[in-house]
């Protein structure tokens, strides 16, 4: 008798737990619902946005930058394509792809002398003036976003940061954080760099050899014949 009172509170208890989960899974279900009823109201207010600030977020890159971290907060991107939805409702997609385009064209006309990297400001003010199209309204957060999209060519383009230092590079090969220091201390002595200010950190000579001979090799560094120092172009007068 016991046996079966104990059998029956199990099956009981098995059927509430049944029941709790199925509960679960239609409470999980309808808040997805309400989650993505939510977010096509959000899409829908932001699309609505877009169409009265349209002009604003085209020419004003301040707004166009919060434009852009709204979208994001909401899985929106409106660079996916130059032929989506909202590269016809702004114009902002043909505006990237065109400021790539202009951005390779910089790089490639200024890497016989840079080595393949460039300031952001250098960059963004080259860019200003190319091609004869007027530009001043691009800012290094459009720089860093059209360059995102370049991905598609590779590890070729791709932002670095030496010390505060925002740099853009144009070849392919990763930089290391011994070539990434060694260019922070060349940019705080205007593109200067000793073998003396990297001893200063530290370093053996080993590793100084290695990372100023990889750093030459790329072209991004120039050796001084008369003292022996290096120099990186692309730091000349950031």
């Amino acid at each position: 008798m016991r046996r079966n009172v104990g059998i029956g509170a199990i099956n009981k208890q098995r059927l509430a737990r049944e029941k709790l989960t199925q509960k679960g899974n239609e409470i999980a279900e309808l808040q997805l619902l309400q989650v993505s009823q939510q977010m096509d109201v959000f899409k829908k207010s932001l699309e609505d946005f877009a169409m009265k600030y349209k002009n604003e977020i085209k020419k004003n890159p301040e707004f166009r930058a919060r434009f852009q971290v709204m979208c994001s907060k909401i899985g929106v991107d409106p660079l996916a394509s130059s032929k989506g939805f909202w590269a016809q409702l702004l114009g902002v997609g043909d505006f990237y792809y065109e400021l790539g385009v202009q951005i390779v064209e910089v790089c490639l006309a200024t890497r016989p002398t840079n080595g393949g990297i460039i300031t952001m400001e250098d960059l963004v003010a080259r860019l200003g003036k190319s091609s004869g199209k007027t530009r001043k309204d691009v800012q290094p957060d459009d720089v860093s976003r059209a360059i995102g999209k370049l991905a598609v060519l590779g590890d070729g383009f791709k932002i670095v940061k030496a010390g505060k230092q925002s740099l853009v590079q144009s070849v392919p090969g990763e930089l290391t954080m011994d070539h990434t220091t060694a260019l922070d201390v060349a940019n705080k002595n205007g593109g200067r760099l000793t073998i003396s200010s990297l001893e200063q950190m530290g370093w053996p000579e080993l590793r100084i050899n290695q990372t100023l001979d990889n750093l030459m090799d790329q072209g991004m560094i120039w050796i001084d014949e008369v003292d022996g120092s290096y120099w990186v172009p692309a730091l000349f007068h950031s």
